[in-house]
């Protein structure tokens, strides 16, 4: 078998085991298990959306279909941006991929060679660093800084990460894992510094509606950007109508990349399955109502972790400005990685290991609120009872 692993490629060979399905795996099957480590909700999919894929998969639609995407979809892309952003939007910047990861993974292939270096500010998404280090780039770690008032990321830091290697800097606002929320003059010091470089701006927005501040967003780019920046934005149906199990993500940008970015839609998987593509444009069409509840329930989530966590006399927390979920530290724990072994296993309560977030993460762990209030209160009991013991 070793010899058959040394013939793989560097690439793969190296890529990390991911710290959280580590611990999804030592608790999975429990009776009593609540798993707040992955990204998710708890809510089933609304069937109206379901109903239209349904609709799709009667009407014959298993066929290839358009590589950039349905254009009704990506019409209703625009849309959904010209709304939420107060600004008129081409359907022409949108192109259709099989999930916020590989709208991700695109971005990179885009952007970098082998060799060439992204910037990631940390904690960050496991999978980004991977997508890079995949792509036989290099992801570099850039740490935030952690104040009484929450995470801030430091733009002279940032700046001076930058070699003449440097290609790209990857910005996840609202950010999981530590619900940090780049506020305006973040964005446009972070946008002046790319043009400054001339590098590329890889903008993860994805949880940009659940945001816990002033407004219905969070800031973002496109409030300040032109058209014509290097900007490529990766976004996902997942989490705002709880379609994490259907693979439906998009990307936005300028429209004279947009045949490079089908060519590598095509050399990838070939276009999104039609009915999925259904499915989502019934999702930007029919559910704000549902949305709206997504986030709300998150909303009440954040605020039942941050009483009853920041209640506990070891816990360490700042509430979240946005996403869903909580990044908190706690007194006397430096392994992470076997604290959250240990919960699931003594308490059936599943969390994230800050390891699995790269530098500056290493002494946090992370909880997912976007669940039901019953779970967040029996998890935070569980955890109360069992946290004097160890």
């Amino acid at each position: 078998m070793t010899a058959l692993f040394d013939k793989l490629s560097p690439e793969s060979r190296h890529a990390p085991e991911s710290g959280i399905v580590e611990v999804f795996n030592a608790g999975w099957g429990r009776e009593d298990l609540i798993p707040l480590w992955a990204g998710e909700g708890d809510l089933p999919t609304p069937e109206f959306i379901c109903a239209a894929a349904k609709q799709s998969l009667d009407a014959g639609e298993t066929f290839y279909t358009y590589q950039r995407g349905l254009p009704e979809l990506r019409e209703a892309l625009a849309d959904y941006h010209q709304a939420l952003y107060s600004r008129k939007f081409s359907a022409e910047r949108f192109f259709v991929t099989g999930s916020g990861m590989q709208s991700i993974q695109l971005a990179v292939q885009a952007l970098a060679s082998a060799d060439d270096e992204v910037l990631v500010p940390t904690p960050a998404w496991p999978n980004i660093e991977a997508a890079v280090g995949l792509r036989g780039a290099v992801p570099v770690s850039v740490p935030m800084q952690l104040e009484d008032s929450g995470w801030r990321l430091d733009i002279t830091d940032l700046e001076t990460a930058i070699t003449p290697k440097t290609v790209a800097v990857f910005l996840n606002s609202p950010c999981n894992p530590s619900g940090w929320v780049a506020d305006e003059g973040s964005l446009k010091d972070v946008l002046n510094l790319a043009r400054k470089h001339g590098l590329w701006i890889i903008a993860d927005e994805i949880y940009a509606l659940f945001y816990y501040g002033a407004g219905p967003r969070a800031p973002s780019f496109y409030d300040i950007a032109e058209d014509d920046d290097q900007i490529i934005y990766v976004n996902s149906m997942s989490k705002n109508w709880a379609m994490t199990g259907w693979r439906v993500g998009w990307i936005s940008a300028p429209p004279e990349l947009g045949q490079v970015i089908e060519n590598l839609i095509q050399y990838s998987t070939s276009g999104v399955p039609a009915f999925s593509q259904r499915a989502a444009l019934t999702a930007l069409r029919d559910g704000q109502p549902f949305l709206d509840k997504q986030v709300q329930l998150a909303r009440e989530g954040r605020d039942c972790v941050v009483r009853g966590l920041g209640a506990l006399d070891r816990i360490k927390l700042t509430a979240p400005e946005g996403a869903f979920y909580l990044f908190f530290s706690i007194d006397g724990i430096t392994d992470t990685r076997q604290f959250a072994m240990d919960c699931v296993r003594q308490t059936g309560v599943g969390l994230a290991p800050g390891t699995a977030f790269g530098a500056g993460g290493e002494n946090h762990i992370r909880l997912c609120f976007a669940r039901s209030r019953g779970d967040l209160e029996e998890a935070i009991q569980r955890i109360s009872v069992w946290l004097p013991e160890i």
